[in-house]
Protein backbone atom coordinates (compact mmCIF):
# COMPACT_ATOMS: atom_id res chain seq x y z
CA UNK A 1 0.00 0.00 0.00
CA UNK A 2 3.13 2.42 -0.19
CA UNK A 3 3.05 5.27 -2.19
CA UNK A 4 5.81 6.89 -4.59
CA UNK A 5 6.03 10.99 -4.88
CA UNK A 6 8.42 13.35 -6.44
CA UNK A 7 9.37 16.62 -4.95
CA UNK A 8 9.57 19.71 -7.60
CA UNK A 9 10.35 22.82 -6.56
CA UNK A 10 7.63 25.33 -8.78
CA UNK A 11 8.95 28.82 -10.40
CA UNK A 12 12.63 28.79 -10.07
CA UNK A 13 15.58 26.98 -11.58
CA UNK A 14 17.30 25.94 -8.84
CA UNK A 15 17.12 23.26 -6.26
CA UNK A 16 15.90 24.50 -2.78
CA UNK A 17 14.22 27.64 -4.07
CA UNK A 18 10.68 28.56 -5.56
CA UNK A 19 8.11 26.60 -3.76
CA UNK A 20 8.27 22.63 -3.45
CA UNK A 21 5.09 20.72 -4.05
CA UNK A 22 5.12 16.76 -3.85
CA UNK A 23 3.23 14.63 -6.96
CA UNK A 24 2.26 11.52 -6.81
CA UNK A 25 1.33 10.23 -10.06
CA UNK A 26 -1.43 7.42 -10.04
CA UNK A 27 -3.63 4.86 -11.58
CA UNK A 28 -6.84 6.14 -9.16
CA UNK A 29 -7.64 8.04 -6.32
CA UNK A 30 -7.38 7.05 -2.74
CA UNK A 31 -9.90 7.71 -0.73
CA UNK A 32 -10.07 11.77 0.34
CA UNK A 33 -9.04 10.51 3.88
CA UNK A 34 -5.79 8.78 3.04
CA UNK A 35 -4.10 11.83 0.48
CA UNK A 36 -5.09 14.56 3.50
CA UNK A 37 -3.04 12.27 5.64
CA UNK A 38 -0.38 11.90 3.10
CA UNK A 39 -0.17 15.65 2.62
CA UNK A 40 -0.12 15.87 6.02
CA UNK A 41 2.98 14.05 6.35
CA UNK A 42 5.12 15.71 3.24
CA UNK A 43 4.02 19.12 5.21
CA UNK A 44 4.46 21.08 2.24
CA UNK A 45 1.81 23.82 1.18
CA UNK A 46 0.39 21.33 -1.56
CA UNK A 47 0.45 17.80 -2.21
CA UNK A 48 -0.48 17.28 -5.74
CA UNK A 49 -2.18 13.87 -6.75
CA UNK A 50 -2.27 12.76 -10.65
CA UNK A 51 -4.79 10.35 -12.00
CA UNK A 52 -4.51 9.60 -16.11
CA UNK A 53 -7.36 9.36 -18.34
CA UNK A 54 -7.70 7.20 -21.55
CA UNK A 55 -8.07 10.44 -23.63
CA UNK A 56 -4.29 11.41 -22.55
CA UNK A 57 -5.32 14.12 -20.36
CA UNK A 58 -4.98 14.06 -16.36
CA UNK A 59 -7.40 14.53 -13.44
CA UNK A 60 -5.35 16.76 -11.07
CA UNK A 61 -6.17 17.62 -7.03
CA UNK A 62 -4.67 19.43 -4.50
CA UNK A 63 -4.04 19.54 -1.15
CA UNK A 64 -2.49 21.56 1.90
CA UNK A 65 -1.80 19.85 5.10
CA UNK A 66 -4.90 20.65 6.36
CA UNK A 67 -7.68 20.71 3.53
CA UNK A 68 -8.48 20.16 -0.26
CA UNK A 69 -8.07 23.53 -2.09
CA UNK A 70 -9.71 24.27 -5.44
CA UNK A 71 -6.89 25.80 -7.49
CA UNK A 72 -2.96 25.30 -7.19
CA UNK A 73 -0.47 26.83 -9.00
CA UNK A 74 3.01 25.99 -8.25
CA UNK A 75 1.64 22.20 -7.89
CA UNK A 76 -0.03 22.31 -11.26
CA UNK A 77 3.50 23.79 -12.10
CA UNK A 78 5.53 20.99 -10.62
CA UNK A 79 2.72 18.01 -11.90
CA UNK A 80 3.01 19.60 -15.68
CA UNK A 81 7.06 19.61 -15.50
CA UNK A 82 6.94 15.92 -14.03
CA UNK A 83 4.97 14.89 -17.59
CA UNK A 84 7.36 16.83 -19.64
CA UNK A 85 5.96 19.97 -19.23
CA UNK A 86 2.90 20.36 -21.69
CA UNK A 87 -0.34 18.84 -19.85
CA UNK A 88 -4.03 19.02 -19.96
CA UNK A 89 -5.63 18.57 -16.29
CA UNK A 90 -9.06 18.28 -15.25
CA UNK A 91 -9.63 20.12 -12.23
CA UNK A 92 -12.04 21.48 -9.71
CA UNK A 93 -11.82 24.97 -11.39
CA UNK A 94 -12.43 23.42 -14.97
CA UNK A 95 -9.34 22.50 -17.43
CA UNK A 96 -6.06 24.07 -16.87
CA UNK A 97 -3.94 23.31 -19.83
CA UNK A 98 0.21 23.63 -19.67
CA UNK A 99 2.69 24.32 -22.23
CA UNK A 100 6.55 24.28 -22.58
CA UNK A 101 8.17 26.74 -24.99
CA UNK A 102 11.53 26.77 -26.62
CA UNK A 103 12.85 28.86 -23.36
CA UNK A 104 12.13 26.06 -20.98
CA UNK A 105 9.41 27.84 -19.31
CA UNK A 106 6.17 26.37 -18.78
CA UNK A 107 2.95 28.41 -18.87
CA UNK A 108 -0.36 27.65 -17.60
CA UNK A 109 -3.60 28.72 -18.71
CA UNK A 110 -5.76 30.05 -15.61
CA UNK A 111 -8.86 31.69 -15.01
CA UNK A 112 -8.24 35.23 -14.03
CA UNK A 113 -9.50 35.85 -10.30
CA UNK A 114 -9.39 40.17 -10.22
CA UNK A 115 -10.27 41.60 -6.61
CA UNK A 116 -13.20 43.95 -5.94
CA UNK A 117 -12.10 46.79 -3.78
CA UNK A 118 -13.53 46.52 -0.92
CA UNK A 119 -13.64 48.46 2.85
CA UNK A 120 -10.84 47.00 4.96
CA UNK A 121 -12.73 45.52 8.37
CA UNK A 122 -12.44 47.54 11.07
CA UNK A 123 -12.48 44.68 13.47
CA UNK A 124 -9.77 43.39 12.46
CA UNK A 125 -6.65 44.25 14.14
CA UNK A 126 -3.71 43.73 11.49
CA UNK A 127 -1.42 46.90 12.46
CA UNK A 128 -0.73 47.54 8.84
CA UNK A 129 0.11 50.97 7.95
CA UNK A 130 -0.61 53.13 4.54
CA UNK A 131 -2.13 50.43 3.05
CA UNK A 132 -3.20 51.75 -0.27
CA UNK A 133 -6.17 49.30 -1.98
CA UNK A 134 -7.23 46.64 0.08
CA UNK A 135 -9.81 43.68 -2.58
CA UNK A 136 -11.51 40.43 -2.62
CA UNK A 137 -11.05 38.06 -4.65
CA UNK A 138 -13.27 34.85 -5.64
CA UNK A 139 -11.32 32.79 -2.22
CA UNK A 140 -8.51 35.60 -1.34
CA UNK A 141 -7.93 39.26 0.13
CA UNK A 142 -5.76 41.13 -1.85
CA UNK A 143 -4.09 44.15 0.04
CA UNK A 144 -1.46 46.91 -1.43
CA UNK A 145 1.23 48.60 0.93
CA UNK A 146 3.24 51.99 0.36
CA UNK A 147 5.94 50.14 -1.54
CA UNK A 148 7.86 47.02 -2.18
CA UNK A 149 10.30 47.66 1.20
CA UNK A 150 7.09 47.59 3.16
CA UNK A 151 5.95 44.53 1.61
CA UNK A 152 9.53 42.54 2.41
CA UNK A 153 9.94 43.52 5.82
CA UNK A 154 5.87 43.05 6.03
CA UNK A 155 5.62 40.69 9.84
CA UNK A 156 2.40 39.19 9.88
CA UNK A 157 -0.26 39.00 12.44
CA UNK A 158 -1.56 35.40 11.95
CA UNK A 159 -4.54 35.41 13.87
CA UNK A 160 -5.55 38.77 12.34
CA UNK A 161 -4.97 37.92 8.70
CA UNK A 162 -6.91 34.42 9.45
CA UNK A 163 -10.12 37.05 10.79
CA UNK A 164 -10.41 38.16 7.18
CA UNK A 165 -11.88 34.87 6.68
CA UNK A 166 -9.83 34.31 3.63
CA UNK A 167 -8.48 31.55 1.77
CA UNK A 168 -4.96 33.20 1.59
CA UNK A 169 -4.24 37.20 2.51
CA UNK A 170 -1.84 38.48 -0.89
CA UNK A 171 0.24 41.43 0.37
CA UNK A 172 1.17 43.21 -2.50
CA UNK A 173 3.53 46.69 -3.90
CA UNK A 174 5.03 47.55 -7.06
CA UNK A 175 8.53 46.19 -8.03
CA UNK A 176 11.75 47.77 -6.72
CA UNK A 177 14.12 46.63 -9.58
CA UNK A 178 14.27 46.38 -13.23
CA UNK A 179 12.62 43.61 -14.65
CA UNK A 180 10.19 43.43 -11.95
CA UNK A 181 6.69 44.65 -12.33
CA UNK A 182 5.35 43.85 -8.31
CA UNK A 183 6.57 42.29 -5.38
CA UNK A 184 4.08 40.44 -3.31
CA UNK A 185 3.94 37.10 -0.26
CA UNK A 186 0.76 35.50 0.33
CA UNK A 187 -0.19 34.05 3.66
CA UNK A 188 -2.61 31.18 4.61
CA UNK A 189 -2.88 30.48 7.84
CA UNK A 190 -6.80 29.39 7.55
CA UNK A 191 -5.60 26.61 5.04
CA UNK A 192 -2.63 25.65 7.27
CA UNK A 193 0.34 27.80 5.24
CA UNK A 194 1.65 30.12 7.64
CA UNK A 195 3.80 31.48 4.36
CA UNK A 196 3.68 30.16 0.97
CA UNK A 197 6.94 30.16 -0.78
CA UNK A 198 5.13 31.34 -4.29
CA UNK A 199 1.62 30.97 -5.07
CA UNK A 200 1.01 30.65 -8.54
CA UNK A 201 -2.82 31.35 -7.84
CA UNK A 202 -2.05 34.75 -6.47
CA UNK A 203 -0.81 35.69 -9.27
CA UNK A 204 -4.63 35.36 -11.24
CA UNK A 205 -5.55 38.19 -9.04
CA UNK A 206 -2.24 39.95 -9.28
CA UNK A 207 -1.95 40.25 -13.12
CA UNK A 208 -5.17 42.16 -13.50
CA UNK A 209 -4.88 44.34 -10.15
CA UNK A 210 -1.26 45.17 -11.89
CA UNK A 211 -1.90 44.93 -15.77
CA UNK A 212 -4.86 47.60 -14.79
CA UNK A 213 -1.94 49.64 -12.69
CA UNK A 214 0.15 49.59 -15.43
CA UNK A 215 -1.59 49.70 -18.58
CA UNK A 216 0.28 46.48 -20.00
CA UNK A 217 -0.66 42.54 -20.28
CA UNK A 218 2.52 41.19 -19.90
CA UNK A 219 4.01 41.18 -16.46
CA UNK A 220 6.68 39.51 -14.04
CA UNK A 221 6.37 39.24 -10.59
CA UNK A 222 8.72 38.51 -7.79
CA UNK A 223 7.32 36.60 -4.63
CA UNK A 224 9.77 38.15 -1.91
CA UNK A 225 9.03 34.85 0.28
CA UNK A 226 12.70 33.76 2.06
CA UNK A 227 12.80 30.94 -0.41
CA UNK A 228 11.93 33.57 -3.15
CA UNK A 229 10.66 32.82 -7.03
CA UNK A 230 9.88 34.76 -10.04
CA UNK A 231 6.34 34.61 -12.16
CA UNK A 232 5.34 35.67 -15.34
CA UNK A 233 1.85 36.95 -16.07
CA UNK A 234 -0.03 38.02 -19.38
CA UNK A 235 -3.74 39.05 -19.44
CA UNK A 236 -5.55 36.94 -22.12
CA UNK A 237 -8.74 38.83 -22.58
CA UNK A 238 -10.66 39.65 -19.15
CA UNK A 239 -11.37 36.00 -18.09
CA UNK A 240 -7.83 34.23 -18.27
CA UNK A 241 -4.50 34.66 -16.94
CA UNK A 242 -1.15 32.50 -19.12
CA UNK A 243 1.13 32.21 -15.35
CA UNK A 244 4.31 31.10 -16.45
CA UNK A 245 7.53 29.60 -14.07
CA UNK A 246 10.23 27.26 -14.19
CA UNK A 247 10.74 24.32 -12.05
CA UNK A 248 13.52 21.32 -11.06
CA UNK A 249 13.07 18.07 -9.37
CA UNK A 250 14.83 17.94 -5.79
CA UNK A 251 13.90 14.38 -4.60
CA UNK A 252 12.36 11.07 -4.74
CA UNK A 253 9.87 10.05 -1.96
CA UNK A 254 9.30 6.22 -1.19
CA UNK A 255 6.12 5.77 1.53
CA UNK A 256 6.01 2.39 2.65
CA UNK A 257 2.68 2.13 4.22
Amino acid sequence: MGLHLTVVDAFTDEPFRGNPAAVARLDTFPDETRMQAVAREMNLSETAFVVARPDGDHDLRWFTPTVEVDLCGHATLAAAHLLGGSARFHTRRGVLACTIGADGWIEMDFPSDPAVEAPLPASVGLGIADVRSYGLARGDALIELADAGSVRGFQPDLPGLAALGTRAVIVTAAGDRPGVDCVSRVFGPNVGIPEDPVTGSAHCTLAPYWSARLGRNDLVGEQASVRGGIVRMRMCGTDRVAIGGRAVTTAQVQLLV
